[in-house]
């Protein structure tokens, strides 16, 4: 993985965090930023888990 696309992923996930922020002060729904956030978070720990494996022969 290059490090454009983790940093990309690391904004999204800061950008969602905001999100969630304001979702805690009523200024944003919650039911919609709290799956962002979670998505986010899923989607980077995927990828940085996403290695080659030996599947074998």
């Amino acid at each position: 993985m290059n490090k454009r696309s983790v940093t990309i992923m690391l904004l999204f996930i800061l950008f969602s965090f905001v999100l969630n922020i304001f979702g805690l002060m009523k200024l944003f729904p919650i039911y919609i930023s709290s799956p962002i956030l979670f998505l986010s978070v899923l989607i980077f720990i995927a990828c940085m888990n996403d290695r080659k494996k030996f599947k074998g022969f």
